[in-house]
């Protein structure tokens, strides 16, 4: 065995032009065809489980998943046989469960497969000309059929089951519809093609007999049963933000252009359905490139219509961003549950729509997003690892440049060039790379979003060499060319030290030990080279197959290998010359390049189908290689000084904006608050006078009530009166009748005895002669009936062999003409007037022993008929003897039955009178109920009606009138506050100035004791001083320094002392307004509650209605057999039904009982909301009012 395992962790890449490449497994798992088989991706987790084809499968060309998810066919090809195989994805990996394979798949492979509803049949179609319908009991591995198709050019088909038969397979293609049915071993044709030949690209089934198909030309066509049912026609569509941009342009503009792009872009400008898929709602197809329109049922006559269109997004990291999303799509597929719809287009891109349940959120225009990340969509030339980072960069032929993170399994930065790149290298600190195009190399700096070139350089077209490696240490590099040499170049003396040349062989990959003293080297001579000191030491052999590229891991214990067929080789160091080594299925085309990681941990490979491969390697005994120091990867990014301005302006232009935003909105909601105010002032009013005219209604209808109860009880007494009169004349009429019916059957007793006198008399003589006439018939019957025999048997011998010779005719007849039918189509228009003859002359001899068959028919019919009568007459004889005998017997037990059915129409007919007596006073009464019932219960409801808006009305005024009154409440609070303060400033105001008035009276008297001293300058400037003295202290002075600068510490502590008492406020509101909510909700549930009830009983008063209709026709059918019974007496009772009826009445009694106690509930609960207003709850949960006065206090202590 091997030294290391290899394992895919991620498949990054998607295979195109495979039918049925996308579709769901889970509500979160897509499956994919990639490579050289398909994966599984969750959406959420994002892992990856890879699912590889046969052994030295080159990919799959069609996949199809079973109803039931569980299993996947798969058609591929191995060594140019097609083989169809079916995997089993609920086993953990998934294996393969049965490969399939018949001589009508020799010529071509599969392109479409399809499972029946019960996952036990599998559909095959191979393309025509020569193209092939296989039908499958895959488990057995049995063909069940197959049918062949001649159809011109190669054209796209495609095959798939009805939903609900496991018999019906739709067929479509270019120029023909088929719908097959399976039975007795062959696939019959049950449609018939109407009409001119369409190029049928695509179909889905929507029910169990409609199919939907798209042709070439953008149409939609629906059958049903196989007929055409609906057809429409879908235009070619553009991006509305391209149509803005084409009506932008000048006509100046559009004639410069030349007429070859005209003519290519009337070409693009056809329209065709390219995919279609349906759903529960409808369904969903391609018209054009880049969109999918949904189109959902309706009830008119266009049976579907568009409701959605979704594009998909433009790249902006594309050279050409127009082009990038105007890609063909070639599969759409719905996830169970119908939230998310993927697609498949043919440059390997898959995107995702989530699809929106409610209509009202659905926008005209939508756009997908890609279901993980851009792909590659050509084959990959150039990939490399750095040191510091955790990244892979690789280039491709669709002029793309990718950095990828191989341990998230991610696309971290992506753009696109006009020219193709063919060689990559990153920088070991992962944020710089060279790329090498087809005339120079750029230098491109890895920024935070995007890929910056600051630098380029001119080369020369190279061509020759192939690849270059690097030593550890940097000193010198080895390079292989297409000329079979191998080089070895010192950096430091810039010579080269070693070559290695093998003309015979063109090299394509070589790597490296860690020594750097050994070299490996792979070729088109189908070998592995070890190269050391210029000659090859040892050759490794491919088995059949080209190396095309070598990794080597840093320990020097692994060796892996890319092949051309797209395999992995995991061998061990020394090189095995057997075939010791494990070989992986992973790529669909030649391995390009590969690479093993700084601590052997991952190894990334690339190929010509544009997939790239991440490996986990694992040592012999399946553990992970270990390594000496764990990697630490780095996590710096650049990013231009221009970025960070740009973006540091969008942030300071939208802190401005959102300042702009609240004054806006506090202006409004102040607007808002004026007009609210008005409006509670009229609806308070409006709500006092609703509340006084309802309170008069209640009076009225109460007072209404009354005087019905009282006519009621009147109209009772007055039935029961006219219920015993007529049971009176009833009794009186039933007495004579009886009287008649005993007259009646005294007659019948007499006929009767002298029946039975005649009867006997005649049997006597019918028994004698019955004895003589049968033996006589038995013996003539018997010789007939041996001679017939005889002819039967012979008759039938000629009529078998007759019949097995106008089968075989027939088969042989219907065999020729299918295929001389299907060969005049395709090749020989001229022969048809030839063929036709043939056929006329094939008919008339049909004709012919169709009518020697009718001939031979009618003779035996003839006979049978013959024999038959014989046999009639016989059994008539038999039948009429014992007719006599049972009529006798019958006879005597109709006397016996009449004396007792007389009995029993007398009891009867005297139950029956009594019922419908009974049946009438209830009639009566319930007539009445109903009338007064329904009259109640309509001006009952029109009150609740008016009654519930003046509620709603006057509950939502009430909150607003709580609202204001809290508001002004706290208004009075802080007013009365201010107040108090400023009458004990007035206070101090006062007292200050009385002391400055006594000061100033008491300064004026020392100062005139002083004026007196004006001649004597001495005195008066001494009594200067003690003035000074006396009235002019340093505390004064102190005091007013003091109090200057103790104003501004008082300004701020009432200024905090406010808006601590304002959140307070707030606070204490938010909590009112939700007491108030609660006791408002708790009003309208008891409001629904009652309407709920008023509908209960109103379905109950449709149930008693249509109880009494039954009533009323069960009373005149009732009526109507009495009638009957008294023109005709003799005919039977019918028991039974009065009786249930009964039980019905009785029922219906009940149901009315409990109807009025339920009304009368209602009436007191209105009584008592009439009386206590409704919105108490509200009036009760007042605001509490605010002590403001002792908060102030407390802040000033």
């Amino acid at each position: 065995m091997s030294a290391a395992v290899a394992q895919p962790v991620a498949v990054l890449g998607c295979r195109p032009g495979v039918a049925g490449g996308v579709c769901f497994l889970e509500d979160q798992v897509v499956l994919h065809a990639v490579g050289a088989g398909c994966v599984q991706l969750h959406l959420q987790q994002k892992w990856h489980k890879f699912i590889p084809g046969i052994e030295k499968t080159r990919g799959m060309q069609a996949m199809a998943i079973s109803p039931d998810r569980r299993y996947l066919a798969a058609a591929e090809t191995v060594a140019d046989q097609p083989v169809l195989t079916v995997y089993d994805l609920s086993s953990l990996p998934a294996r393969r469960r049965r490969t399939l394979s018949a001589v009508e798949l020799q010529e071509r492979i599969a392109v479409s497969l399809a499972f029946s509803p019960d996952c036990q049949y599998l559909a095959a179609a191979t393309a025509p000309p020569g193209g092939h319908l296989t039908y499958w009991l895959w488990e057995k591995q049995r063909l069940m059929a197959a049918v062949r198709l001649e159809a011109p050019g190669s054209s796209v088909c495609q095959v798939s089951f009805s939903p609900q038969d496991n018999a019906q397979v739709c067929f479509t293609g270019n120029g023909f519809f088929k719908l097959f049915k399976y039975s007795e071993g062959t696939l019959k044709q049950i449609n018939l093609e109407k009409g001119m030949p369409q190029n049928y690209l695509c179909h889905t089934w929507l029910s169990k007999e409609e199919v939907i198909c798209g042709t070439d030309t953008g149409k939609l066509i629906l059958f049903e049963t196989g007929d055409l049912l609906w057809e429409t026609s879908v235009e070619y569509r553009k991006p509305h933000r391209e149509l803005e941009e084409d009506a932008m342009t000048t006509e100046y503009e559009c004639c410069s252009v030349g007429s070859s792009v005209d003519n290519g872009s009337q070409q693009d400008s056809l329209p065709q359905i390219s995919a279609i898929a349906a759903y529960s709602k409808g369904f969903a197809c391609s018209s054009s490139p880049g969109i999918v329109l949904l189109f959902e049922k309706t009830r008119e006559k266009e049976l579907y219509k568009e409701s959605q269109e979704i594009w998909l997004p433009k790249d902006r990291f594309s050279s050409d961003p127009k082009r990038s999303g105007r890609q063909n799509i070639r599969c759409i597929c719905f996830s169970p549950s119908e939230e998310m719809m993927v697609v498949n287009t043919h440059k390997n891109q898959l995107y995702v729509f989530t699809m929106l349940t409610t209509d009202f959120m659905k926008e005209r225009i939508a756009y997908f997003k890609h279901l993980t990340f851009p792909l590659h969509s050509a084959s990959i030339t150039g990939l490399d690892i750095c040191v510091w980072k955790s990244i892979l960069a690789t280039c491709s032929l669709d002029r793309s440049i990718r950095i990828w993170n191989y341990q998230t399994n991610t696309l971290e930065l992506y753009k696109e060039y006009w020219e193709e790149a063919y060689t990559v290298s990153l920088h070991p600190t992962g944020l710089f790379c060279l790329v090498g195009f087809s005339d120079k190399l750029r230098f491109i700096s890895l920024l935070y979003e995007d890929m910056h070139v600051f630098k380029e350089l001119a080369v020369i077209k190279c061509r020759e060499i192939r690849s270059v490696k690097w030593s550890a240490d940097d000193t010198k590099f080895i390079s292989c060319d297409t000329h079979g040499a191998v080089y070895e170049w010192n950096l430091s003396t810039g010579e080269r030290e070693t070559d290695c040349v093998l003309k015979s062989c063109r090299y394509s990959s070589i790597d490296l030990s860690s020594d750097a003293k050994v070299i490996f080297a792979v070729g088109s001579d189908q070998t592995l080279k070890e190269i050391s000191e210029s000659s090859i030491q040892h050759e490794v052999p491919a088995f059949g197959v080209v190396y095309t590229a070598v990794a080597v891991s840093h320990s020097g214990h692994m060796v892996f290998v890319g092949t051309s067929l797209g395999t992995i080789r995991a061998m061990k160091y020394p090189l095995p010359l057997t075939m010791d080594f494990n070989e992986y299925q992973a790529h669909a085309g030649a391995v390009t390049k590969m690479s093993i990681t700084n601590d052997d941990q991952f190894l990334l490979t690339a190929s010509e189908d544009g997939s790239i491969f991440i490996w986990k390697v694992y040592e012999k005994g399946g553990g992970i290689v270990k390594w000496q120091k764990e990697a630490e990867h780095a996590e710096e990014v650049l990013i231009l000084r221009s970025d960070i301005k740009e973006k540091s302006q969008a942030m300071l232009d939208l802190q401005i904006r959102v300042k702009e935003l609240q004054t806006e909105n506090y202006y409004q909601l102040s607007l808002k608050d004026m007009y609210y105010n008005e409006k509670i002032k009229e609806l308070e009013d409006n709500f006092t006078q609703e509340i006084s005219s309802l309170k008069t209604k209640h009076q009225n209808l109460q007072t209404e009530k009354e005087n019905q109860e009282q006519q009621h009880q009147l109209q009772v007494s007055e039935l029961m009166d006219k219920q015993a009169r007529e049971m009176q004349k009833l009794e009186s009429d039933s007495n004579q009748k009886l009287l008649m019916e005993n007259e009646k059957y005294q007659e019948l007793d007499e006929k009767s005895q002298k029946m039975q006198e005649e009867y006997e008399k005649q049997l006597h003589s019918l028994e004698e002669s019955k004895s003589k006439a049968v033996k006589e018939l038995t013996e003539y019957y018997e010789e007939k009936l041996n001679e017939k025999s005889v002819l039967l048997k012979e008759t039938e011998e000629d009529m078998r062999q007759q019949l097995r010779a106008h089968e075989e005719i027939k088969k042989q007849i219907y065999e020729d003409e299918d295929q001389e039918i299907m060969e005049i189509k395709i090749k020989y228009e001229r022969q048809l007037w030839e063929e036709k003859e043939s056929n006329m002359q094939l008919k008339g001899e049909i004709g012919v022993m169709n009518k020697r068959l009718n001939s031979l028919q009618k003779e035996l019919k003839e006979r049978n008929r013959c024999i038959e009568e014989m046999k009639l007459a016989q059994q008539k004889l038999q039948i009429f003897t014992k007719s006599l005998e049972d009529d006798i017997l019958s006879l005597k037990k109709e006397i016996q039955e009449r004396t007792d059915t007389i009995q029993d129409k007398e009891k009867h007919i005297y139950d029956l009178k009594m019922k419908n007596q009974e049946l009438e006073k209830c009639k009566f009464v319930q007539d009445h109920r109903i009338v007064e019932l329904k009259k109640l219960i309509e001006a009952r409801g029109n009150d609740v009606k008016t009654m519930k808006k003046q509620i709603y009305e006057t509950e939502g005024e009430l909150e607003r009138f709580h609202k204001d009154s809290t508001e002004l409440k706290l208004n009075v609070t802080q007013l009365q506050q201010k107040l108090k303060a400023t009458d004990n400033e007035m206070h101090r105001e006062r007292q200050k100035k009385q002391n400055m008035e006594a000061l100033i009276k008491r300064f004026k008297a020392d100062l005139h004791n002083c004026a007196g001293f004006i001649q004597e300058p001495k005195k008066l400037k001494s009594g200067i001083r003690e003035l000074y003295t006396k009235y002019v202290q340093e505390s004064d002075l102190e005091e007013i320094e003091i109090a200057q600068k103790d104003l501004q510490p008082e300004c701020m502590r009432q200024r905090e002392y406010l808006e601590r008492n304002l959140a307070a406020l707030k606070k204490k509101l938010v909590k009112n307004q939700e007491t108030h909510r609660g006791a408002y909700m708790h009003i309208m549930q008891e409001n629904m509650s009652l309407i709920k009830e008023i509908n209960d009983l109103r379905q109950e008063l449709k149930a008693a209605l249509t109880q009494l209709h039954h009533l009323k026709s069960t009373l005149k059918l009732t009526k109507k057999r009495e009638a009957i019974q008294d023109t005709a007496p003799r005919s039977e009772p019918l028991p039974g039904p009065a009786v249930l009826r009964l039980n019905a009445e009785k029922e219906n009694e009940k149901i009315i009982e409990m109807q009025q106690l339920e009304i009368q509930y209602l009436r007191n609960q209105i009584q008592e909301k009439g009386q206590s207003p409704a919105v108490q709850p509200l009036l009760a949960g007042n605001l509490p009012e605010l002590n403001l006065e002792g908060s102030h206090k407390t802040q000033q202590q």
